[in-house]
């Protein structure tokens, strides 16, 4: 495969959300240009929105130099609380499979998210932000797609190798334009969202999930811990719920003070909304990547919305930049799909069955739900089944076309609450310190952190070598597997592996790889301990820190067809169902 090592073609990223700053600062990390397009005049910083942000998203936005900010400035909260009526059923804390230097989950704003992505992208001449850009018409063909757009100046064609759709949860011009359906369905209650602003003591470090409180009978309430002694609170409501009239005649009021009593408060946002569970049926259209919200919608129990379209983008990124630099071949994309949709149905599933508790579709799951709230407890068997949301996790890619199965560490299938998967193939490796102990290890790493422009590789600086946009250091102490991992495709291997394996295999394979002792970086074995890693293995670590393979003793022919495999190698082209107008 020949190797482009010109600068590649623009990507188009349709949407300046959250999901789409966090796609162009991957792409422009990988090198690549990027024209960031949005209707909109300007950032409208209204209400908190997305709060809560996962451990994992966390260090996917510190790869571009951000995911510490969020966390230092946001509220860390590690313990999940669930409440029947006027007593406790039960309370877990949230797993790390590692040692991550990120808390499990940080709620800011997502007003404040997007200021930070914003400092990052201004410092990047790569990114071309184009406000009042409204997308009317995407054509493509096999080379290019051109994406017209209406602007106060009058029309513009936008003409890129590529495109990704972040256009949000109203991004219905764009799915047509696309020819895509986005089936599923709406809740019939509402949720009123206030943000006050109170001194609560006590309440700082935790979520607190109420179901039928006494001042909210037969429905749900949740509340969020957010910065500067804000809280978020969700009241379910019924679907003629009127938030004017409840102003007016003195109820929102009652409503609040039922929660936090005589204290002063003051009301920063407020809002009524309905939850969807929609998905699109392709996450691919020929030259076009589909992500967020505009591909798929969820109930925000479980946080499993903003989280899951950042997977989306980070998926997308180095799979386009792959393609565009000739590292693998267009298929690659139909892997996005693949992997993306999968991840997308997972959560459909999960916050459809918790919706199904909190609003009860039927007689029989409203008898269980009361028999489960009601035994819970005194009977700790039934805890699982008190659903108020299963929490943002990564997917695991298991039955992806790029991962190479391993029958000694087959998929349990999705874990408990509170607990996380094994590491293995398809899952994202463990976040743990890793510490060079020679001069040719310490090379290795710092190839893998930064590839050689004289390659043709793009540089790869990670947020933990340029520090924030402010000057701060980063919070972490050392260099950590993920970072390294995120700079192409990775071989870990133990020290009863042949060394002419890696280093043939590795030099059949396409990009930057590196090959890296798994004693030598890890002196005190607890990256050894967390992966479960034998001592004859190789662990073949894709560029967004998932597992492609793990091979126990491979000859060349066996590792060097897995690094193939994971770039795409050997996968079925889809039609391609591209769209293409005449001009």
């Amino acid at each position: 495969m020949s190797t482009n090592t010109d600068r590649p073609a623009a990507v188009a990223v349709l949407g300046n959300g959250p999901v789409g700053q966090t796609a162009a600062l991957l792409l422009a990390r990988w090198g690549v240009p990027v024209i960031l397009l949005d209707d909109r005049p300007h950032r409208d910083p209204i209400g908190s929105k997305a709060i809560c942000q996962q451990r994992d998203v966390l260090d996917i936005w510190e790869s571009v130099g951000v995911g510490h900010r969020v966390a230092r400035e946001g509220l860390t909260w590690t313990t999940a609380r669930t409440f029947y009526r006027d007593h406790e059923l039960f309370a877990y804390s949230l797993p790390d499979p590692g040692r991550s230097v990120f808390p499990p989950f940080v709620n800011i704003s997502q007003a404040r998210t997007e200021s930070l992505l914003d400092e990052r992208i201004r410092a990047h001449e790569s990114i071309d932000v184009r406000w009042e850009h409204r997308v009317v018409a995407i054509d493509q063909n096999d080379e290019r797609v051109r994406i017209a757009c209406e602007t106060p100046g009058g029309s513009v064609d936008v003409a890129v190798g590529y495109a990704v759709a972040c256009a949000g949860a109203r991004g219905e011009d764009i799915r047509g334009m696309l020819g895509l359906s986005f089936d599923g369905h709406s809740f019939d209650d509402r949720f009123l969202i206030c943000d006050i602003r109170a001194e609560l003591p006590g309440w700082a470090d935790e979520r607190r999930f109420y179901f039928d409180p006494e001042w909210n009978p037969g429905r749900q309430v949740l509340i969020h811990p957010c910065p500067e002694s804000t809280f978020r609170i969700d009241w379910q409501v019924p679907a003629d719920y009127d938030l004017a009239a409840e102003e007016q005649d003195g109820g929102l009021d009652a409503r609040i003070r039922a929660i936090i009593g005589d204290r002063s408060y003051e009301i920063v946002w407020k809002s009524v909304y309905r939850f969807h569970s929609r998905v699109v049926d392709r996450m691919r259209v020929g030259r076009v990547l589909i992500a967020g919200d505009c591909a798929h919608l969820v109930s925000p129990f479980g946080a499993r919305g903003l989280n899951s379209g950042v997977a989306d983008a980070e998926n997308a990124a180095w799979k386009l930049a792959y393609v565009l630099y000739g590292w693998a071949g267009d298929v690659l994309l139909d892997s996005y799909h693949d992997e993306r949709h999968a991840a997308a149905l997972e959560n459909l599933e999960v916050t459809t069955a918790t919706m199904d508790f909190l609003v009860p579709q039927t007689e029989d799951q409203r008898r269980r739900r009361l028999v489960a709230l009601g035994r819970a407890d005194a009977d700790p068997s039934y805890r699982a089944r008190v659903d108020s949301g299963r929490l943002a996790e990564p997917f695991w890619y298991v039955d992806s076309p790029l991962t190479t199965l391993d029958p000694a560490r087959l998929f349990g299938g999705r874990p408990a609450r509170g607990s996380s998967v094994p590491a293995g193939p398809g899952i994202l490796v463990p976040d743990v310190p890793i510490a060079p102990v020679s001069e040719s290890a310490l090379a290795a790493v710092r190839d893998a952190q930064c590839a050689m422009m004289s390659d043709g590789w793009p540089a790869l600086v990670s947020g933990a070598e340029r520090g924030s946009a402010s000057g701060a250091p980063y919070t972490g102490t050392g260099m950590r597997l993920r970072a390294v991992a995120r700079s192409g495709l990775l071989i870990l291997a133990g020290p009863k592996v042949d060394p002419v394996v890696l280093e043939q295999a590795a030099g059949a394979a396409a990009g930057p790889v590196r090959v890296v002792d798994l004693a030598e970086i890890d002196p005190g074995g607890t990256l050894t301990h967390a992966l479960g890693a034998g001592a004859g293995e190789v662990w073949v670590i894709r560029p967004d820190a998932h597992v492609a393979a793990v091979l126990d003793q491979p000859d060349t022919a066996r590792l060097a067809a897995a690094l193939r495999r994971a770039l795409g190698a050997g996968m079925v082209e889809a039609s391609k169902e591209v769209r293409f107008r005449e001009e």
